[in-house]
């Protein structure tokens, strides 16, 4: 059962003014680096029980008079069709997908940024599909020995080569469909420009993780380490605030070991430096939130843990080499924190000892464990799914509320007509049945209503599942991780 431990009301507030703050220091126009998932940002919700996942998005509808979004997109994703992991779609795609949800919501989307740009021939498709469809983009170019020859970069043939971004905002957001596409970059490149045209802006940066108040071990630090093992990213103690204030804060690697150049860059524009830290460009205030910090740990555990089931299940793939579960068996070793410290997990593997077969546990709201175990009629994970729903509407586990004729006529057009090797219903298919069902069986109705009650339940497979109830329990809400083992033998695993 999950304890709330973050005061989500709290927050939007404090930060949206924060960054209020932020803009007031630089005169009235800020370019912020707006760092992780602005929409759907699942990761903070789960070490940060009662943190929303639409938070940053309503924090900034608090400003929505006041701010501008700019996307930058990297020139070389879009060549290499670069896709976002949890979503399946390429970064051109899903740049057109959050100028959208952006719009959407009633934020204005000013502009978007091809960054890293050498002419290459996707990035201008896609620059003359932004142009139709009424976008406004601007062009910023490779420079020669970034970001360490500071007087090249700041300089006509630095960043005076790029395009300059037309803003009409005090607050600038520079946004990105993913890491590494020069939100930093076209933030400095804009206060370049904006100099010169004798305008004063500032920048500060806007990252949830790791938070710089928060000891460098707090679980909440360790499952951001864990979340990132594929970038090499590591917090540290930012030398540079220590030495400035005598206050230890942290901040990870990467920022810590930019910060001299950035710092150079920003004495070749303005002849000084607002900033004698990494920390200081900062405006995160989610560390000042956490209501309960006991809470925010275990669901920071709970988090590394199941980073580590994804990254074993992306060795048993082939996907990977095993250096990033290697990274997280330390993190897990630093919290004293085991895989099998997942009350799932051992329901799932003993209910697959029992049968002989697959098996899939679910822990339910109210700390109920719940499990499913293969037929020949439903896979494990339905069969937990349906059990689930019957536990939770109250509804007697033996009651059937799809005849098993119905299931029956199913497994006849998969196999016979569709040419499916598995007869066994899927839960995507479960559920599209029971639907029809509830037409005539209110009982059914019952049991598809509680479908939200699983939003944040915890889940485990005793094997890797199939796509489709992979997808299915992400839409559900459900956090679940598989055992990195396939049910059958095989190299390819549809």
């Amino acid at each position: 059962m999950n304890r709330i431990g973050f005061d989500n009301e709290k927050y939007v507030k404090l930060q949206s003014q924060n960054i209020r703050d932020r803009i007031a220091k630089f005169g009235g126009k800020l370019y912020l680096e707006f760092g992780g998932k602005l929409f759907d940002d699942y990761h903070a919700s789960r070490v940060l029980p009662g943190f929303e996942p639409d938070s940053k998005v309503k924090m900034l509808l608090e400003m929505k008079e006041d701010a501008e979004i700019v996307i930058a997109l990297s020139a070389d994703d879009i060549e290499r069709s670069k896709r976002r992991g949890d979503l399946g779609i390429t970064y051109d795609e899903d740049t057109l997908r959050l100028i959208d949800a952006f719009r959407g919501i009633g934020l204005y989307i000013g502009s978007v940024v091809i960054t890293h740009y050498r002419e290459q021939s996707a990035a201008d498709k896609f620059i003359k599909r932004l142009e139709i469809l009424g976008v406004p983009v601007y062009r910023h170019y490779i420079i020669p020995d970034y970001p360490s020859n500071v007087p090249l970069i700041v300089s006509d043939d630095g960043f005076g080569k790029n395009d300059y971004i037309e803003t009409s905002r005090k607050l600038v957001v520079v946004t990105a469909p993913g890491p590494g596409s020069g939100k930093m970059a076209t933030c400095l490149s804009q206060l370049y420009h904006e100099h010169k045209r004798g305008i004063t802006a500032g920048y500060a940066k806007f990252e949830t993780f790791p938070i710089w108040n928060l000891p460098l071990k707090h679980p909440v630090n360790l499952a951001y380490e864990a979340a990132t093992a594929d970038l090499d990213d590591v917090n540290m103690i930012d030398p540079f605030h220590l030495e400035a204030y005598g206050k230890t804060t942290v901040n990870y690697n990467r920022d810590v070991e930019i910060f001299p150049v950035l710092e150079a860059i920003f004495r070749q524009i303005y002849g000084d430096c607002p900033y004698k830290s990494p920390t200081d460009m900062g405006v995160n205030m989610a560390g000042y939130c956490i209501s309960d910090d006991e809470a925010c740990c275990e669901a920071s555990r709970q988090e590394v843990i199941r980073r580590w089931y994804d990254a074993a299940c992306s060795v048993r793939r082939g996907l990977s080499d095993g250096a990033e579960m290697r990274k997280i068996e330390l993190l897990l070793n630093t919290m004293e924190t085991s895989p099998k410290d997942r009350p799932v997990v051992q329901a799932a593997l003993d209910r697959a000892e029992e049968t002989g077969g697959p098996a899939v546990a679910i822990e339910l709201p109210d700390g109920r464990i719940i499990t499913g175990k293969t037929t020949s009629l439903l896979g494990a994970a339905s069969a937990c799914l349906m059990n689930a729903l019957k536990a939770l509407s109250g509804i007697d586990k033996k009651l059937q509320l799809i005849t098993p004729s119905i299931i029956e006529q199913i497994q006849h057009l998969k196999v016979e007509h569709l040419g499916n090797h598995n007869p066994r219903m899927h839960t995507d298919e479960l559920l599209i049945t029971l639907a029809i069902c509830a037409v005539t069986n209110p009982i059914a109705g019952r049991a598809i209503e509680e479908l939200s009650s699983l939003r944040g339940c915890e889940a485990h497979s005793s094997v890797i599942l199939s796509h489709v109830d992979i997808e299915l329990f992400k839409k559900l809400g459900v956090n679940i991780t598989f055992e990195p083992r396939y049910q059958a033998e095989k190299l390819y695993h549809k």
